[in-house]
């Protein structure tokens, strides 16, 4: 098969009524997500379609597996809150191209391997915390404007959007007890749709939050001074944005992976989201990255192909150009239980079952990470903490392991054996195993079981040696392995190794 031909898996079985119907729900949830999103940020509504278009159909073309699905997502449009403020919607467009172009960079040069240091505690507590903010997403909608001020629904307004609510849930939970023909979402947001629309029920809808009519994104070359100050202003936004979208995203292919138990391309998609932002960036689009809750709906609703997305985003298209006017009447109520399921759907629940067996401090990243999540609503930043506390923790943890085995032999030579990694964080305890002044006139110390692994642990047996010369006492150092010797070799032109190997040293490594 070309090179060419593989990005759209026709190889692949494809059930076409499921992806078909799984596009259409995945659309509909889409929409006004990306709308809530770009009223939020002060953009004009139909760039958040717009985005929801292009990042959609991109990505559901060439991003790094199929199943997965973009759009204009709240993660990224925050980052550009600000700068819309101050400078204005063609700065923001700049932005989401610089990002796009940092995207395609980290693809190029293969660099979306990285998220495989997302420990497991972290993923838990990212899940669990999204999950916890798609509800309280939801919530908003049981709020209307008053006076220019949003107040929660009461009487008679708050029991029908809750008895809809309810509706929706319980068709998404009992239909697939009677079939699995067609997706709960969509059959659910259908029947509370004609139900609303026979009856002539009066409760929000579409057009309360948006309208949703428009033409083809249209081409605009963002309207900013080409020069530093421009760059200037615009580098930490497009660099933050990308960072955002691609921590979301990369951890959205990992989750998509473990539910779907195949391996997608990080590096691949990060090239697809760079070239979906560069052209939101100069087709009037607010710019995006992968979303989990429609990712979700999407695979619940049984899609595993790339056709989904690409219907998603037609429709999409289709509902801006020709359809508005069907489409703004669909209740919000039918678009709040759909997500109040993937919201149920996205939260570990087995991290629950399994809390007893996990160490303490797996437990208190994951709370962290969820804490961070649902308090700050910002993905990329709770992940960042969870990988560094987590980092911290191993530090701390290995740094423990390291010991000595210490004995003198009939030669009179103290040996110490040492045990576990030496490293910035074991560097204390290593220097506490020796006693310089007591010690016989020949040391030797073993590393057989051990491993320098970094320049801290380098410094730290350059000291070590610096102290029995001092003291006129001879230091050896034996069972270094290769990547440790090599470590000493480089580290020579900054400091000082007195490394004396004997002959016993030279035949063991020989041999071994």
């Amino acid at each position: 098969m070309k090179p060419y031909l593989r990005l759209f898996d026709f190889s692949q079985k494809i059930n076409y009524k499921v992806e078909i119907l799984a596009g259409l729900t995945v659309a509909m949830t889409m929409m006004p997500e990306s709308l809530s999103f770009a009223i939020l940020a002060g953009f004009p509504p139909l760039v958040g379609l717009y985005a929801a278009f292009i990042m959609g159909l991109v990505t559901a073309i060439f991003g790094g597996r199929p199943g997965l699905i973009s759009g204009g997502a709240g993660a990224t449009v925050i980052v550009l809150i600000a700068l819309m403020k101050s400078h204005g919607l063609d700065y923001v467009f700049a932005a989401v191209v610089l990002a796009g172009i940092f995207q395609i960079s980290i693809g190029l040069f293969k660099l979306g391997k990285f998220v495989r240091l997302v420990p497991q505690p972290v993923m838990f507590g990212f899940v669990n915390g999204l999950a916890i903010v798609i509800f309280m997403a939801q919530l908003e909608q049981f709020k209307i404007k008053v006076n220019g001020e949003m107040v929660w629904l009461s009487g008679n307004a708050l029991y029908l959007m809750l008895g809809l609510v309810a509706l929706t849930i319980a068709i998404v939970v009992m239909l697939p007890k009677i079939t699995r023909a067609v997706p709960p979402s969509l059959v659910a947001i259908m029947v509370v749709f004609l139900l609303v629309l026979g009856f002539n029920i009066d409760t929000k809808t579409v057009k309360d939050i948006a309208s949703v009519a428009g033409g083809f994104p249209p081409f605009h070359i963002p309207e900013v001074p080409f020069n530093l100050q421009t760059l200037q202003v615009i580098f930490p936004y497009a660099l933050i944005m990308a960072a955002v979208g691609l921590t979301e995203g990369l951890l959205t292919l990992n989750l998509v992976d473990e539910i779907t138990d195949s391996k997608g391309n990080s590096n691949r998609e990060c090239i697809a989201q760079g070239s979906a932002n560069m052209l939101n960036g100069f087709f009037f689009g607010m710019g995006g990255c992968p979303m989990i809750a429609q990712t979700l709906v999407n695979l619940s609703s049984g899609a595993r192909a790339r056709l989904s997305g690409i219907i998603a985003a037609l429709t999409i298209l289709m509902i801006i150009l020709f359809g508005a006017p069907i489409i703004e009447k669909v209740p919000m109520a039918a678009l709040t239980g759909v997500m109040i399921m993937v919201a149920i759907g996205t939260f570990e629940w087995m991290s629950f079952r399994i809390i007893n067996k996990m160490p303490k401090q797996d437990i208190f990243v994951g709370i962290l990470v969820a804490g961070i999540t649902v308090w700050l609503h910002n993905l990329a930043l709770a992940v960042l903490i969870g990988v560094i506390v987590s980092a911290l923790v191993f530090a701390w943890e290995s740094a423990k392991r390291i010991r000595a085995k210490k004995y003198i032999d009939e030669n009179g030579v103290r040996h110490y054996e040492i045990y576990g990694p030496l490293f910035f964080g074991s560097v204390t305890a290593f220097n506490e195993k020796f006693d310089v002044h007591n010690d016989p006139q020949e040391v030797l110390i073993d590393f057989k079981d051990s491993r320098i692994a970094d320049m801290s642990g380098i410094d730290a047996v350059n000291k070590l040696t610096e102290r029995y010369h001092k003291a006129g006492k001879k230091l050896q150092l034996t069972h270094l392995s290769e990547d440790c010797r090599r470590l000493l070799k480089d580290a020579e032109e900054v400091i000082v190794v007195n490394i004396l190997e004997d002959p016993t040293y030279r035949i063991a490594t020989e041999k071994g």
